[in-house]
């Protein structure tokens, strides 16, 4: 069984309950006064198709054609409005060209967070081209890497870049490198504006080539805008990945589309005097899909930052005027843990959409913070539906109007199991279970450009013959009316003692003390024991103290026994991937393997709570000697 009645009570408790209609009739006020613009949400999700003439580009020269002079785009104090970033685009747009871009090529862009990485983004698009989306925090072999599957015709370096574009042999790029300068100082990276590297000294810069162009150009629209059709591919986002070498899935523009109505005028519901603030990097697809599609929906403005800062947040917010703004993973918990400030309700916030707001920290952050609505939605980048909190219903991730089912599997393999019959069984409302979601001409499945890796994420024949179904590996909890919650990755999740483990679970209930800043969990393999056993590496405040006893009988007093993790790691750093989720691979592989780190580590012994790790402390913990 995929889950038992006590995980399904313990995630009750946390607040991930089944839905009745009277749950949803709360949200309805502010749904019925937006009801033209959620209908009509639902009607583009449902009736577009991937042969239409629609693109981002198309989308954008639109609102700067009805629109000109309306804020399109803030950053440190700057504003640009619709107009004017169409007529730079289309700037970008014609070198672009000029270097040999055509239609159905790829432009790579490696750049921090500025408003000449979003310029860039609108040109290669407006030119028919895709964007490959190359994160800037990588450097060699990985870079390498990502950089080669997308296979560009030109690549736009960001000046404050020059150490990843030097981390690769020159050589060894694909397609022409053109290096992009800064208007702007950029303070986080102690950037000047105009600074242009020694190590880029050999490549020509965009803004020379700008300053080439007659002044006129960029008062006309490409013509590749209205002509692209919505199947063909608008940019690839890298999975952020805590294993192994990053993919690339596709986002084409239909797909960036539906998740403009459906995210956009649907769940969001943004006006045309909203800001919305956005300190995610715009390689990752809430930025670039979930945060620019909300704004294109409204015609609203879009307030970018260098970096997410939990410290500087509500300080950004009020800055920037934001009325909206959007998170994910743990920057919700990360804005909590900060101290408690005048500035948490000074501000005009009243919406905020992501993904990652732990139940158990829902109403806690909305009361605090005064934010009026939470818009939490689940998305992946290569997954073909997404679910959208549209109904304002506290601690779930939303509606789904799409085909997707939550399906048993097995724990050992992670494959969703099938009966006696050969077929896929449901698990009913309550139920936890593996999500898998429809593959159809209405609901594509775009998948990676590695066509091994997209058919791994295939299963086929699952209620009827010659159906297909997307395989997402994250485990979701049906509760009912076409909502379902998030439970966790099924990469993370693990078994101990006959039971499935859910990380995100643990994690929660450790971070609960108030001594925890932050807590990442992870199975490790104990010889002579079957499956996994609980891990935790734990940072805690500055000047807190570890109490073994104390958080041994929080744990036990919170979580199965089964769950209660066997071992602490006391760490001083927790290191995360730029888009804020924890890297387990290298926790998991040293386990407790005191030679390979020089962390405290602990190990919970039956009467005296944890209590530092010593030599054969796991086999005693196994045999039950402990």
């Amino acid at each position: 069984m995929t889950t038992t009645s006590t995980e399904t009570t313990r995630r009750a408790s946390q607040g991930a309950k089944t839905l009745t209609p009277l749950d949803l009739a709360g949200g309805l006020p502010s749904l019925i006064s937006d009801l033209p613009t959620v209908l009509r949400g639902l009607r583009v999700v449902r009736t577009s198709r991937g042969t239409d003439k629609l693109s981002i580009g198309r989308r954008f020269q639109e609102l700067a054609a009805s629109q000109p002079d309306a804020p399109f785009m803030r950053f440190l104090g700057s504003e640009v409005s619709y107009g004017e970033a169409n007529r730079r685009a289309n700037r970008v747009a014609e070198v672009l060209r000029a270097r040999g871009v055509r239609r159905g090529d790829t432009v790579g862009i490696c750049m921090v967070n500025r408003p000449e990485v979003m310029l860039a983004i609108l040109g290669a698009v407006k030119a028919g081209a895709s964007v490959g989306l190359l994160n800037h925090h990588q450097r060699g072999e990985v870079l390498e890497h990502s950089q080669k599957i997308i296979d560009s015709k030109v690549v736009l370096i960001g000046a404050e870049c020059a150490e990843a574009a030097e981390s690769i042999p020159r050589e060894k790029w694909l397609g022409e490198l053109i290096a992009v300068g800064s208007e702007v100082d950029l303070p986080f990276r102690d950037f000047t504006a105009g600074h242009r590297p020694d190590e880029l000294s050999d490549l020509i810069w965009l803004e020379d080539e700008l300053e080439k162009l007659d002044a006129d150009a960029g008062a006309t629209n490409p013509p590749e805008a209205d002509e692209t059709l919505g199947n063909e591919t608008a940019y690839y986002v890298f999975t952020s990945g805590t294993t192994g070498l990053p993919k690339a899935s596709t986002m084409s523009h239909y797909r960036w589309n539906r998740a403009l109505a459906g995210f956009g005028l649907s769940g969001v519901r943004l006006k045309k005097d909203d800001v919305l603030l956005c300190p995610l990097p715009m390689y990752h697809n809430n930025a670039l899909t979930v945060g620019l599609g909300c704004v294109l929906a409204a015609g609203a403005c879009l307030a970018i930052e260098e970096h997410f800062s939990a410290s500087k947040f509500w300080d950004q917010a009020r800055a920037a005027r934001a009325t909206a703004a959007i998170y994910i993973g743990e920057i919700c918990r990360y804005l909590l843990n900060q101290e408690p400030g005048p500035g948490d309700r000074d501000h005009s916030i009243r919406v905020m959409t992501g993904n990652g707001l732990r139940p158990e920290i829902w109403d806690e952050f909305q009361e605090r913070f005064g934010v009026d609505r939470i818009c939490e939605f689940y998305a992946a980048s290569e997954c073909n539906i997404a679910f959208v909190n549209a109904f304002n219903v506290a601690k779930t991730t939303g509606y789904c109007p799409m085909d997707f089912a939550i399906v048993d599997y097995d724990p050992d393999t992670g494959e969703p199991r099938r009966g006696a019959d050969g077929r896929l069984t449901r698990v009913g409302k309550g139920g936890t279970g593996l999500l898998i979601s429809g593959i159809s001409d209405s609901q594509p499945f775009d998948g990676y450009t590695d066509k091994e890796a997209t058919e791994k994420k295939i299963i086929r024949d699952a209620f009827s013959d010659g159906d297909a179904w997307f395989v997402s590996g994250d485990l979701m909890m049906d509760q009912g009316l076409k909502h379902a919650s998030f439970v966790d990755r099924l990469g993370d999740t693990f078994r101990w003692k006959g039971e499935n483990v859910a990380t995100t679970e643990v994690e929660a209930a450790v971070s609960a003390r108030h001594e925890v800043d932050q807590a990442v969990v992870y199975g490790v393999a104990v010889p002579g024991a079957d499956g996994k056993a609980g891990m935790a590496a734990v940072r805690l405040h500055n000047k807190s103290d570890f109490d073994g006893a104390a958080l041994a009988e929080h744990l036990r007093s919170s979580l199965p026994s089964y769950a209660v993790p066997l071992f602490i790691r006391l760490s001083k750093e927790l290191e995360v991937t730029s888009t804020y989720k924890s890297r387990k691979t290298e926790l998991r592989e040293q386990a407790f393997d005191t030679s390979r780190f020089d962390d405290p580590l602990y190990v919970l012994s039956s009467d005296k709570g944890y209590i530092p790790f010593y030599d054969g402390a796991e086999n005693d913990v196994v045999a039950g000697k402990a």
